[in-house]
């Protein structure tokens, strides 16, 4: 599934500054990790984001905001964002702070190194 890699660029400069952050390929989209957590991503031409379970009912109800559904039930704690709510700069780094203001709330998880394998 594509993505929109222009707003994926513009995402990660954003966050690439923070510490432990990493991008990764999810849901057929892009998502940035913060400390472990998956915190926002682009899937298709939408912007997604993780804000939690508190500011779920309230986001729901902004302008061009919608839950997201990927595989047929709404994923509570996250939104998708339409293209229209993302027109200016200002608009994108709103959004992507509410999502990296709930990561951050969260507590780190431990990094999980992958066990070598022996080709002896």
């Amino acid at each position: 599934m594509a993505f929109d890699q222009d707003l994926a660029a513009k995402i990660w400069n954003l966050l690439a500054d923070q510490p432990q952050v990493r991008s990764q390929k999810m849901f057929g989209g892009f998502a940035i990790m913060v400390n472990g957590h998956m915190c926002c991503g682009v899937l298709k031409d939408a912007l997604i984001l993780r804000i939690g379970p508190v500011l779920y009912p309230e986001l729901l109800k902004k302008k061009y905001v919608r839950p997201f559904d990927f595989t047929g039930k709404p994923l509570t704690g996250m939104v998708c964002v339409s293209p229209e709510g993302l027109k200016t700069t200002a608009a994108l780094k709103k959004w992507v702070s509410v999502a990296l203001g709930f990561v951050e709330s969260l507590p780190p998880k431990p990094l999980i190194k992958k066990k070598r394998k022996d080709h002896g």
